[in-house]
């Protein structure tokens, strides 16, 4: 199962190079990740390949992961229009995108209120 991992570490130099180093180490690739910064805090999230056992790798450093949520993945031809169709389709299925972003290989990573809906609306079967 695919989840969006969230962290909500402090404004600092060298937190996104600590998260890659600690996941790297275990052997968790990172397929994705969105990273910014406000008011002092930093809200990161991340999609990797083996999300329980980066769950695992992050507590037991102390990094507070402040959720897990499952998405879907859904692989996007490289092309004008691409994002706006599969996006259509799931407002015209009533289901809401509550946060989005591109991983490596053009694939649109979406976190909504109704996952298993959207996976049956885009046919993704993961």
């Amino acid at each position: 199962m695919r989840k969006d991992l969230v962290i909500v570490p402090e404004d600092a130099p060298g937190v996104v190079a600590s998260l890659g180093e600690l996941l790297g180490e275990a052997g968790i690739n990172i397929e994705a990740i969105s990273a910014f910064t406000g008011k002092g805090r930093g809200i990161v999230h991340i999609l990797v390949d083996k999300a329980d056992e980066a769950l695992e790798v992050l507590q037991a450093a102390g990094i507070e992961v402040a959720a897990a949520r499952r998405v879907v993945v859904l692989p996007l031809p490289d092309e004008p229009g691409a994002l706006g169709g599969a996006c259509r389709k799931l407002a015209d299925a009533d289901v809401n995108i509550e946060q989005a972003y591109i991983a490596a290989g053009s694939q649109l990573v979406i976190v909504c209120d109704d996952v298993d809906r959207a996976k049956d609306v885009l046919g993704v079967t993961e």
